[in-house]
């Protein structure tokens, strides 16, 4: 054995240091103190930002809808739109927070628009229409001047391609921003232009607009088809008034009318026009005049208070419900859940942003230009557009309901029905309506449309001649003209 084999490794010989071999090593993570015997890595340059902010996005939209239908949160337009909002708010918070937790890349300016977002919401969620009236003028301008921040923002601190992700989310906003504008300036324009012709009459809860002229009896009530308003009988209103008293009002939520806290079927819509009447004492009897869905609400007060109709006009009527007649389902209490109810609030909240407003102009028709401009100005409105969509909700309560009037006796009743577009089994209906009374006449107007009937001037005539008929058999007993 050698010396040098003799000699521990790493041992010096001949005092001569040995070299040592060395490894390199990976250096320790570098921990930073996280309070006391704690500590916590920094976050991993690599973190999955992109995943980070296509789940807070899903899951802001989440946490909006789910608000938007909670039951604590109430069945108001402006209310519903502050739970949208503050589920929005929480994914631009879980955006900040997520960040910074788990990526080197921490978007902090989210931040901004959650308490944007979220002191808004929270305003509109409890302090409800007068916070929007405020908020209708703060919001577009500020809003817009965040988004282009938030943009400016995205393109610094997001060094990913995920950051295309948001840039359609922030113009959405921004969009957002100049459709509420129009939308607030063009509904303070509109409640200039257009002060309440006749008054509002408290009928419990909430106030119904009515506008009676012309003077004499029978009082002719006009009643709107579904999603109109009592300008819709413009042509009407003003002709009949030359003859006799004519009285034309809003149902509730359109119009100058209130918002109601009960369901709007046919029944609560025939007591709503009683009590309206009642209350503004205008004195019976009444020849009632219905079109289209307003059919059914006519029908529906004739079965109720036969002894205030003296006459009837069905202006291209809904049918009501065949076959036999069916207990009326259990009424929601007011101010109770209804799912269905908060799903027509959720879907009319896009008209805040104007959306209607540009559909507006598109409603055309040869009403007379005041009349036409009222009208135009009720559809660009989010309540109306609410009261539309429930009333179709209501569509099968409303029928069976009308259907309770099985027989008119032999007071005078006039069928109109349009020429155009109605088919077999709409043309059999309406003949079905005219045996309702012995003394009935059952008239189809050739070239008429469904909507001609009341907005064309020509057609609107016809309408007319039948009001005044039934008008004139209520005063003289005779028999209606064929």
């Amino acid at each position: 054995m050698t010396r040098a084999d003799s000699c521990p490794r790493g041992a010096a010989v001949d005092g001569i240091e040995p070299a040592v071999a060395t490894t390199p090593q990976t250096p320790a993570p570098i921990e930073q103190p996280a309070g006391k015997g704690r500590s916590v890595a920094r976050p991993r340059p690599g973190g999955r930002i992109g995943w980070i902010v296509g789940v807070s996005l899903a899951a802001g939209f989440l946490a909006a809808l789910l608000l938007a239908l909670a039951p604590f949160i109430r069945n108001q337009e402006s209310e519903v739109t502050g739970a949208v909002l503050c589920g929005f708010a929480l994914g631009w918070a879980l955006l900040a927070f997520l960040s910074v937790r788990f990526t080197a890349q921490p978007q902090l300016w989210a931040v901004v628009p959650a308490l944007f977002m979220g002191v808004c919401g929270l305003l509109l969620v409890l302090f409800g229409s007068p916070a929007d009236q405020v908020l209708g003028w703060v919001w577009p301008p500020a809003l817009l001047v965040l988004a282009a921040w938030m943009a400016i923002q995205a393109r610094r601190r997001l060094h990913s391609r995920s950051r295309w992700l948001l840039y359609p989310v922030i113009g959405v906003l921004a969009l957002a921003c100049l459709g509420g504008a129009y939308q607030t300036i063009g509904a303070q324009a509109d409640a200039a232009a257009f002060p309440v012709p006749g008054r509002l009459v408290n009928v419990g809860g909430y106030s119904l607009h009515l506008n009676c002229t012309g003077s004499g009896s029978p009082t002719v009530v006009l009643q709107p088809g579904a999603g109109e308003i009592s300008s819709n009988h413009g042509w009407i209103a003003a002709a009949v008034a030359r003859d006799t008293r004519v009285c034309v009002y809003d149902r509730a939520g359109r119009g100058w009318s209130g918002q109601p806290d009960t369901d709007q079927d046919a029944t609560q819509i025939a007591t709503d026009l009683h009590t309206l009447l009642q209350a503004a004492d205008v004195p019976g009897p009444y020849v009632l005049a219905g079109h289209s869905f307003g059919g059914l609400y006519v029908l529906t007060y004739a079965a109720r208070y036969p002894g205030e109709v003296a006459g009837m006009v069905l202006v291209d009527s809904t049918a009501p419900a065949g076959g036999p007649i069916q207990p009326p389902a259990p009424r929601a209490a007011p101010g109770s859940y209804d799912p269905v109810d908060r799903l027509c609030v959720l879907l009319s909240t896009p008209a805040r942003l104007g959306l209607a407003r540009l559909y507006a102009p598109l409603e055309v028709g040869t009403l007379p230009p005041r009349s036409r401009d009222e009208v135009r100005a009720n559809i660009s409105i989010p309540r109306n557009l609410r009261s539309t969509l429930e009333e179709y909700v209501r569509a099968n309560d409303s029928m069976k309901e009308a259907a309770s009037l099985r027989g008119f006796g032999d007071k005078p009743l006039v069928v109109l029905t349009a020429g155009s577009g109605s088919d077999g089994k709409h043309l059999a209906d309406q003949e079905e309506l005219a045996t309702l009374s012995t003394n009935s006449a059952h008239r189809t107007i050739s070239e008429a449309s469904h909507e001609s009937l009341v907005a064309v001037e020509k057609d609107a005539a016809g309408t007319t001649q039948a009001i005044l008929d039934v008008v004139s058999s209520v005063r003289t007993g005779a028999p209606l003209p064929r």
